[in-house]
């Protein structure tokens, strides 16, 4: 009898084998017709990009100040304003964004107070940048009198991408075998011991990899810098973190929005400029995760 039942459930199994199968090539179809038509959406805005924008980039785009005419017009501000509001992005995101993780994870407590702080860093991560923008604004702006400059913009981001950096790190922390501490602390190491030199350097791969994606989105963002009040048009440059400047963003948001069309066309080169500094932020980030990722 027992026999018999095996059989049949075995009947059973082959003859759903031909369903299942074309189950899994619709499914499989699907993700892939997912994957190509976001390929070609890609591929679609570059061409778009590099079309308008590659003939327009050249040293005196790069050397000039922005201008009322096309002709003269460059982004030698915009640069070097999005170079130091990233500056000051990048040690007080990390700094900030590390420092929490490591206090969740390492010494904080498991009780509903955490869970609860853990739960709002994980909202936050989803709040529009807008909401931040009016955050900086009142926060940076008008309460601790930083006016547009450099450093509120550059606080005003890092809040932006606290909350995705927090994360980050705090994955990449957890995923430390626990046998490696346990190590650290038979070889008679303190607490922070353990941490400085065991688990941050086996975690510092997940946490490129978060922060990498989290400086990619700061550079990019333009509604937290309308709010706060960052000019479009600059002739000068910035001197120090309390200096007023534009950035990349700013400036392209600003020829976007000029009627005449070689402004628009400056916009594309301006967009090809700002994804040259991404990938080239992007690559030295990837190395250093790379480098670790292969020493730990």
């Amino acid at each position: 009898m027992e026999n018999v039942q095996k059989n049949i459930h075995t009947d059973e199994m082959i003859n759903k084998i031909p369903v299942r199968l074309l189950k899994n090539k619709i499914y499989k179809g699907l993700f892939l017709l997912a994957a190509l038509f976001t390929f070609i959406l890609l591929v679609v805005l570059l061409a778009r990009i590099f079309s308008q924008g590659a003939s327009h980039l050249s040293w005196d785009f790069l050397q000039n100040f922005a201008s009322r005419r096309p002709e003269q017009a460059g982004i030698k501000a915009a640069v070097i304003g999005t170079l130091w509001m990233m500056a000051v992005v990048v040690p007080v995101s990390l700094l900030l964004g590390v420092g929490t993780a490591v206090y969740l994870e390492e010494y904080a407590g498991k009780n509903r107070m955490t869970r609860f702080i853990q739960m709002n860093i994980s909202n936050l991560a989803g709040v529009p940048s807008v909401v931040f923008g009016l955050l900086g604004l009142t926060l940076f702006v008008r309460v601790l009198f930083l006016g547009n400059s450099i450093l509120a913009a550059g606080l005003t981001m890092s809040l932006l991408i606290l909350p995705v950096i927090i994360v980050a790190s705090q994955e990449a922390i957890r995923a430390v075998p626990k046998e490696l501490r346990e190590a650290a602390y038979g070889l008679g190491a303190t607490k922070w011991q353990m941490i400085l030199r065991v688990v941050l350097p086996s975690a510092i791969a997940g946490i490129l990899t978060g922060s990498i994606l989290a400086f990619s989105r700061a550079i990019g963002e333009t509604a937290p810098l309308v709010v706060i009040g960052i000019p479009a048009f600059v002739a000068f440059l910035p001197k120090s973190v309390f200096d007023s400047f534009t950035a990349l963003p700013m400036q392209i948001y600003n020829w976007t929005s000029r009627p005449q069309e070689e402004f628009h066309f400056l916009a594309a080169a301006g967009i090809i400029v700002l994804l040259v500094i991404l990938i080239l932020m992007n690559s030295v980030a990837v190395w250093i995760r790379n480098r670790y990722e292969n020493k730990y």
